[in-house]
């Protein structure tokens, strides 16, 4: 469903659990910096109204997550790390179109963002499945629903506006 080409190895949860902390405060800034996305994506493109209705609601959703994390992070003792730089996201963004018209560049947004809340949507189940802290699996569960909800509206624009 989500057309990822590469799963994340379910082994991939053990070495995760091992530092919670550095997972958790990653987890959070993903969190901020997806509903900062949806803020982009609205700031950018005010003329497509449903979009922007529908994108107000996911940024918001985004932040409750966020705040979701940080009230775990803050219950089991560990401290919210600072922002550090995401690879994968860094490693995505060098396919965007260079020199290419607003319009694409909105569109190339669109799909990055698709493929990172898929890659969220696939971790998350990862860790619902492997890690033997049942609150985190169930948290984790109910978080991999909403994020594939994320990634099949994102994919759903971005089909919308390329054809306009």
């Amino acid at each position: 469903m989500l057309g990822l080409k590469l799963l994340t190895d379910p082994r991939w949860a053990n070495i995760a659990e091992s530092n919670l902390e550095e997972i958790l405060t990653d987890h959070a800034w993903c969190e901020q910096k997806a509903a900062a996305n949806a803020l982009y994506l609205i700031t950018n493109n005010p003329e497509h109204i449903e979009m922007v209705q529908t994108l107000a609601e996911i940024a918001i959703e985004e932040m409750q997550h966020f705040n979701m994390v940080v009230d775990i992070i803050k219950q089991r003792g560990y401290n919210l790390g600072r922002e550090k730089r995401d690879d994968y996201v860094g490693e995505l963004f060098k396919f965007a179109k260079k020199n290419c018209s607003r319009h694409e560049s909105f569109v190339d947004r669109l799909l990055f963002a698709a493929m990172i809340e898929a890659r969220s949507c696939e971790r998350f189940r990862v860790l619902s499945k492997n890690i033997a802290d049942k609150e985190l699996a169930t948290f984790y569960h109910e978080l991999m629903v909403s994020e594939a909800t994320h990634y099949t509206t994102f994919l759903g624009f971005a089909r919308q506006y390329a054809v306009v």
